[in-house]
């Protein structure tokens, strides 16, 4: 690569030389190379301020200092300089267990580097995509300049973004990824990257321990069986919908919303009044739990509403078209099941697992999901009801409307795994 004096003074890459064979990861190492082949700098720097920006960090530097960066230059023949190194999403090397990857943007390099630190920042060096940005004081100004109008930098949310070299696009690694594709694709990632450093390692513990409580390999080990297990899904949504599929069974036919709770109740005080029965053991008599009669219609009035909560989330789900006319869930199985195939790729990213360790729970959480459901589209609308029961309180509020755009994503664009992946 060729080196040009840029209007600041600072040092520039000339233009790209042919990539003979070269093939961009992403959209984002794409754009790079086309703006670099047209000598188009600004859009160039346009392109850098709104990636992810990935920088080599120390393990055990970053675990014993939560808060502090580290830079680590290394020296650039081209230059005759030191310069620090940093990497699209795309570029990244598998996870390994040290060093590990940190997420930063262009903007705060602006303000984080120093006068003593390298005189360049090297985007995806070695590649046909790199670029040498200088930092001098009128390089960061033009950094700080086309920083300033991206308010999120990162790939953009609800939009398929896929990894064209480097991640799996067919065959059962792809078909577990797509499990998670709900979440990758409204979080902003590629849905495909099985070597998933995400939003950098720091952001990635950080994150599970907020929302998981997950800090440890052996935590993340449980949480893994329990999603693939299916175990964080509350046994009454499906003790209800298991009862509304057997009634569908029986009668052959869609089954009344009054029927439903009619028949749950029932079934509520049946199982109630047989456990409070005296159960005879090898001991002797052992006494039932007993239930008083307010706890008793306390429960059943608790299924009842539950039923009620779950047919209004149905019609909306038919009237948005995330349910045909007539359709219903037959189990919400699919929130954990989808978010099993997260967890995998958080874990890795955590460091608490390794890449084939990820990958045989990604392949699990995608069988489960072809073995439990018919389509991609009655798995989706299983995981946003799942999510719906949990979070949205039926408000319809933001835990719905980006369900549905996600959905909605995954079923109109046509590089979608959904629309390319075979079923069966």
């Amino acid at each position: 690569m060729g080196l040009t004096t840029g209007d600041d003074g600072g040092v520039l890459p000339g233009p790209a030389a042919p990539a003979q064979g070269w093939q961009a990861p992403s959209s984002v190492e794409r754009g790079l190379y086309e703006a670099k082949a047209r000598g188009d700098w600004p859009a160039y720097y346009d392109l850098v301020a709104r990636a992810d920006l990935y920088m080599m960090q120390s393990r055990a530097y970053v675990d014993a200092n939560p808060g502090n960066t580290r830079f680590h230059p290394y020296w650039n023949p081209q230059t005759g300089t030191m310069c620090l190194a940093v990497y699209t999403g795309g570029m990244l090397p598998p996870p390994v267990a040290d060093p590990v990857y940190n997420s930063y943007d262009l903007g705060w390099f602006a303000e984080t580097w120093e006068q003593n630190d390298p005189p360049y920042l090297v985007v995806n060096p070695g590649s046909p995509c790199e670029g040498v940005l200088p930092a001098g004081p009128e390089g960061r100004a033009l950094w700080q300049h086309h920083s300033a109008s991206v308010e999120e930098p990162g790939l953009a949310r609800d939009t398929v973004h896929t990894l064209e070299t480097g991640g799996p696009r067919s065959g059962a690694v792809a078909f577990g990824l797509a499990a998670g594709a709900h979440i990758n694709v409204r979080n902003g990632k590629f849905w495909n990257a099985m070597a998933y450093h995400g939003s950098g390692y720091r952001i990635e513990k950080n994150t599970l321990e907020r929302w998981w409580s997950v800090t440890t390999r052996e935590q993340w080990q449980r949480m893994q069986e329990l999603l693939l297990s299916a175990g964080m899904v509350s046994e009454v949504w499906e003790f209800v919908l298991q009862l509304r599929r057997t009634m569908a069974l029986d009668f052959a036919g869609p089954v009344d919303v009054e029927h439903w709770r009619e028949a749950a109740a029932k079934v509520v005080r049946r199982r109630i009044e047989a456990a409070t029965e005296p159960l005879l053991t090898p001991d002797g008599v052992t006494r039932g739990h007993t239930v008083s009669p307010a706890e008793l219609e306390g429960q059943v009035t608790g299924v009842q509403r539950l039923i009620g909560r779950i047919a209004r989330y149905e019609a909306r789900f038919r009237a948005d078209g995330l349910l045909p006319e007539g359709g219903f869930v037959r189990s919400v199985e699919a929130w954990d099941y989808g978010r099993a195939s997260g967890m995998a790729r958080w874990g890795l990213a955590a460091r608490f697992c390794s890449l084939q360790e990820a990958e045989a729970a990604v392949v699990r959480a995608g069988r489960l999901v072809q073995l439990n459901y018919r389509s991609w589209e009655a798995f989706s609308a299983a995981y946003i009801l799942g999510r719906c029961l949990h979070f949205d309180e039926e408000e319809f509020g933001e835990w719905y409307e980006t369900a549905l755009a996600t959905h909605r994503a995954l079923t109109t664009d046509p590089a979608s795994p959904w629309l390319t992946l075979p079923w069966s």
